[in-house]
């Protein structure tokens, strides 16, 4: 989504702290800013990322961001640290994310700008909101570097690499098609 949004990305990469090097999922930059993030994935939709996810994330930012602020060039860079998740948020994890200024992504959470409403808006679905395929084909995809549903639409022949019918490949398109609204 960021990538869509005009950003520059890198994933899963290790920076150095000031007090130790962190993984971070993701980082994105444009223009003057700089925003490292934590993705929390669970399979569970019920479940909550509560107030010790957040503490635990800020204090890891803070670390990176006092290191960052030392290198040339970045003395007008504004640094987000933020926490993405495909679940909700604590009234505490929330409560204490915004106070201390965190970006903070949710199913549900922001209203009108979660992450339900971005992909919506996007047409980014990723390819596990598929029912036409079973969780092996999707890990196959997956494994690929084939995450989103678009990558299928605008190239169907990426399902050859599959041992799938042509049958199923036409079902599988339709539920692609008729997932993906480009805004």
């Amino acid at each position: 989504m960021l990538k869509f949004k005009n950003y520059t990305t890198e994933v899963g990469k290790i920076v150095d702290g000031h007090c130790i090097t962190h993984e971070i999922d993701i980082i994105a930059e444009r223009d003057n800013r700089h925003i490292l993030l934590e993705c929390k994935f669970h399979s569970d939709q019920r479940r909550f990322c509560d107030v010790k996810v957040p503490l635990y994330i800020h204090s890891r930012f803070k670390d990176v961001e006092e290191e960052l602020k030392k290198k040339a060039g970045h003395n007008d860079t504004v640094f987000i640290g933020g926490l993405v998740t495909n679940t909700r948020f604590s009234s505490d994890a929330l409560k204490y994310g915004l106070c201390m200024g965190m970006y903070l992504l949710s199913w549900d959470y922001p209203a009108g700008k979660s992450l339900k409403s971005l992909i919506d808006q996007s047409g980014l679905h990723p390819i596990t909101s598929l029912l036409t395929i079973t969780k092996d084909e999707k890990m196959r995809l997956l494994s690929q570097g084939v995450i989103l549903c678009k990558s299928l639409a605008d190239n169907p022949a990426i399902l050859k690499t599959l041992p799938i019918s042509p049958i199923r490949t036409v079902k599988i398109l339709k539920e692609v098609n008729d997932i993906c609204v480009y805004t």
